[in-house]
């Protein structure tokens, strides 16, 4: 008998199959329809599957696609097919929160993560990453967390290094991660250490590497401990909010992945980060947000993002084994 996750897979290829072969029934006069099913606006017979919220399709899936490995659309707005799970031990990583199902990525992530966590361990003297989270089996958005992570090329690495064994089931959805700031401009000096600089300019190095995000008082220290003629390796990490326990790497569209849409920001006008634009996020504009006049009427909240908002590569991610 099939299970009850296949009996909804093999609907929606249904529902899919239908909607398509009806969008091609249609008339010269009526191709409006099938162009906005293929741009990702279905035609009004498909709206069952995709005005579902894209979190909870994605959101549910416990296996990956059993497609050709690829990274499709952006990273806050896409999927992941060809998943591969990154073991929860190794030798110089272990996995946190197993439980969420997050640890998946494309092969050239996991392989990424291997790669560097032992650099690491050899140029930083860090023994070991605590590797949160990456990727869903079929990336795509997330019922609660991240924005991003969508298509399997970032990863959360904990600053609490990893420990001389192998942790236990229970430890790992438990253990309680080493705030590095004390507030939004304050570093916490009682714990932060070299070691740490030293991690992140190893990792910020490698090539593969976009962009690493860490709370503004890491920056700030980076920005500080980072001496000589060697700093374009600072350019790539960026001050952004909640990474205060761990910092979060994202990796380049891998060579191949055409359908993968690498991330664009203006390069830091000094070459480093350290200037203007680490003084933003030490002003109040990043973080408070100015109330309406009063009787202003509340703004509508967004609809929730659905299929026909990802790419349309996302559809055949879902239907697929």
């Amino acid at each position: 008998m099939l299970s009850a996750k296949s009996k909804q897979r093999l609907a929606l290829l249904l529902e899919l199959l239908v909607a398509t072969s009806a969008a091609q029934a249609q008339t010269a006069d009526d191709q409006g329809s099938l162009a906005k099913l293929a741009t990702g606006s279905p035609a009004p017979h498909a709206l069952s599957i995709f005005a579902l919220p894209a979190k909870k399709l994605f959101g549910g899936e416990k296996s990956p696609a059993h497609l050709r490995a690829s990274a499709i659309g952006t990273y806050a707005l896409g999927c992941l097919a060809g998943a591969q799970q990154l073991p929860v031990t190794g030798d110089t990583w272990q996995v946190m929160r197993p439980s969420r199902q997050r640890n998946w990525g494309t092969p050239q992530l996991d392989s990424f993560l291997e790669r560097i966590s032992a650099e690491a361990k050899a140029k930083a003297g860090w023994n070991g990453f605590l590797v949160g989270d990456m990727s869903q089996p079929r990336g795509g958005p997330m019922k609660t967390g991240h924005a991003s992570h969508q298509i399997g090329l970032d990863a959360d690495i904990w600053f609490t290094p990893m420990p001389d064994r192998v942790l236990s089931a229970a430890e790992r959805e438990t253990l309680v991660p080493i705030e590095m700031v004390k507030n939004r401009t304050t570093l916490n000096h009682d714990v932060w250490t070299e070691s740490r600089d030293r991690l992140i300019q190893t990792v910020a190095q490698d090539p593969q590497v976009a962009r690493i995000f860490v709370h503004p008082p890491i920056k700030a220290e980076l920005c500080h401990w980072a001496k000589g003629s060697d700093r374009a390796w600072l350019a790539k990490v960026r001050p952004l909010y909640g990474h205060t326990f761990h910092f979060h790497v994202r990796m380049k569209c891998p060579e191949g992945m055409k359908a993968c849409k690498n991330q664009w920001e203006p390069h830091p006008t000094d070459g480093t980060g350290c200037g203007k634009e680490l003084a933003y996020w030490y002003s109040d504009a990043p973080w408070v947000h100015k109330k309406p006049p009063p009787g202003t009427p509340r703004p509508k909240p967004r609809p929730p993002l659905t299929l026909a908002g990802l790419p349309a590569e996302c559809r055949a991610v879902v239907a697929a084994p």
